[in-house]
């Protein structure tokens, strides 16, 4: 466990969308099972369209916070074998690279069976809103694209590895 105090780092433009984004997504899909739950058991009828426009809207909360979580550095890292690196540049620096490499590798592999499934859900609609399925893989490929993009970018511009973050570090 860390004893460190965290200072958060500063919200860009990009982070500050991605929170509203996904704050708009949870407030509609609260409202609307809230609102389905009511017709339901208060009145024996519901809105068809609930749990759909609930399930789209949540694939897409959580790819964009994925997406906005990457450049913060909040996905899950195991720092215990790097951590050992940090006085040592030359392997760091290494393991660096080859972290970033596996990085862009799986968001390749995953941006990949996305738009597979993107374009197989070009030709079929949804059975109650009519939306083309594409809407729901379409998040993980843009996903993938945009983290994919920002590993480039720190493996071109050699940016160090962050080991600071104010999160427990095992």
């Amino acid at each position: 466990m860390s004893t460190e105090e965290h200072t958060p780092a500063p919200v860009g433009r990009f982070q500050r969308t991605a929170n509203i984004l996904m704050a708009a997504c949870l407030g509609v899909m609260a409202v609307s099972v809230f609102l389905n739950v009511v017709l339901r058991y208060g009145f024996g009828s519901g809105v068809a369209a609930s749990e759909e426009l609930s399930r789209l809207l949540f694939v897409w909360m959580v790819f964009i916070g994925a997406t906005a979580a990457y450049p913060a550095g909040e996905h899950m890292a195991f720092t215990s074998l790097v951590g050992m690196l940090k006085d040592k540049p030359i392997p760091m620096r290494l393991m660096t690279t080859l972290i970033r490499l596996a990085v862009i590798l799986g968001c390749g592999l995953v941006g990949w069976g996305a738009w597979q499934q993107v374009v197989v859900g070009l030709d079929s609609r949804s059975v109650v809103l009519a939306y083309p399925t594409a809407l729901l893989p379409l998040p993980a490929l843009l996903c993938t694209l945009s983290i994919g993009l920002m590993a480039l970018v720190e493996l071109i511009q050699q940016t160090p590895l962050n080991l600071g973050y104010g999160v427990d570090v095992e």
